[in-house]
């Protein structure tokens, strides 16, 4: 629990955190739908190469970059007593490689495919670390001007604002793709995205942290595998829930190639495109505030397991579709999905230990699901460059149903806090 002053000064600025930090998602999910890491972003390398294994590298790249840095953040997160200067810093670096990208799509006639290949992917691993880098100070941040009883339902109503933004994105990309011409296109794209990203940037400089004085901080900072070895050996449920996003991440692999699947197999348009990525961030804003809401009230737990039954039955869906229209409903599901690994495993990861661990929980549940965040997607286009896209949706199944029976039989739902008042209309306004 946060120490008393810090408690107040938190209620005291809730509202107006809230409302910066949801104004900082909406701004990121919107410079993301023109950027889609599985649309727009494999539409932009399907100019350079076919191969599927490159494909699955998008995701995969995004993902552990995302991940692997966290947990050698840890002790250095720990330490700290307000996270936002640094969250600042490091978040520029998730920002920049669009311009980059904008860059090198203007120049992209007159450069080699392998080169601009390689520098594309050198600019996702850039983007990717930034956002690792950035990742467990921004958690640790959330955690601690959000109280415990709200967190589902805020990570739920971001992640919301995010995926409305999104859906508005991609569709403006989709027609944009089509009535632009292919030599600017895509530069117009990233330099969209990266303007947002920039308006997100003040968006987040706008929160108010409390200093925490009374926190514990040790003189001297230990091995951070001295830390994790402790709560590895001592927490059992923490193990286990660490196994189920291991597995989780073979759940999410399949999604990745449902547009380049859908583009091959039915000779989808661009338009349809947007419109379908549409559709899964459009039942994304619908599940992420009713999954975070239903998480804080019923378990964490429970939600995973919804969402990960949901994610094997959207690729059972992929693999035996007829027609385009079955994609729609297996969108549906693959939000579903989403939502559950990504939103609600972040509120649950964050009620794990004490105050002065949670950065070192935060980064076991990352660093150490990195490798299978690197390898599933890579895997996935392994096998749908040998045995055909529908064996990387069947793995995909199996990995979501995994997933949901780890967590129905060897994890523990979590205590919930009863819940506590937002502030009245009659305290002190804090916007």
């Amino acid at each position: 629990m946060p120490a008393p002053q810090v408690e107040q000064e938190v209620r005291r600025h809730l509202r107006y955190n809230i409302t910066v930090n949801l104004l900082d998602g909406a701004a990121f999910g919107f410079g993301m739908g023109f950027s889609s890491f599985s649309t727009f972003i494999p539409i932009f390398l399907s100019r350079m190469t076919s191969s599927a294994i490159l494909f699955g590298l998008v995701p995969s790249i995004h993902n552990t970059g995302w991940m692997l840095p966290q947990l050698l953040t840890a002790g250095w997160v720990a330490r700290m007593r307000k996270y936002k200067g640094s969250v600042l810093f490091m978040t520029v670096h998730e920002r920049l490689p669009f311009l980059g990208l904008a860059l090198l799509a203007w120049f992209l006639p007159g450069v080699s495919r392998q080169f601009a290949l390689v520098l594309t992917f050198l600019l996702l691993a850039w983007q990717g670390l930034g956002a690792g880098f950035t990742a467990n100070a921004w958690t640790s941040l959330i955690a601690k001007i959000i109280p415990a009883d709200l967190r589902g339902t805020f990570f739920g109503a971001q992640a919301s604002a995010a995926n409305t933004l999104i859906s508005v994105g991609s569709v403006l990309a989709g027609v944009l793709l089509t009535r632009v011409s292919d030599r600017f296109n895509f530069t117009l794209l990233f330099l969209l995205t990266f303007a947002c990203l920039i308006a997100s940037w003040v968006f987040l400089a706008m929160t108010r942290e409390p200093e925490d004085r009374e926190k514990t901080i040790p003189e001297k900072q230990l091995p951070f595998w001295k830390g994790t070895r402790t709560i590895l050996r001592r927490d059992g449920n923490f193990r286990w829930f660490l196994v189920a996003r291991i597995f989780s991440q073979v759940a999410l692999a399949g999604f990745a190639f449902y547009i380049i699947y859908c583009i091959r197999r039915f000779d989808m348009s661009d338009l349809t495109a947007g419109i379908l990525t549409a559709t899964l961030t459009i039942g994304q804003i619908v599940a992420n505030p009713l999954m975070g809401w239903a998480g804080d009230r019923w378990g964490h737990r429970r939600v995973m397991i919804l969402g990960a039954c949901s994610a094997a039955l959207s690729c059972l869906l992929a693999c035996t579709a007829p027609s385009l229209a079955w994609f729609y409903p297996a969108m549906i599901l693959a939000a579903l999905g989403n939502v559950s690994v990504w939103t609600i495993g972040i509120a649950m990861m964050v009620g794990f230990g004490r105050e002065e661990e949670r950065p070192v929980y935060v980064g076991l549940s990352n660093t150490l699901v990195a490798p299978a965040a690197i390898l599933a997607p890579v895997l996935g286009g392994w096998l749908a460059d040998t045995a055909g896209y529908r064996a990387t949706f069947l793995a995909a199944a199996a990995g979501g149903l995994v997933t949901a029976a780890i967590l129905f039989f060897l994890v523990r739902d979590q205590p919930i806090e009863p819940p506590q008042r937002l502030p009245e209309a009659s305290e002190p306004a804090s916007i």
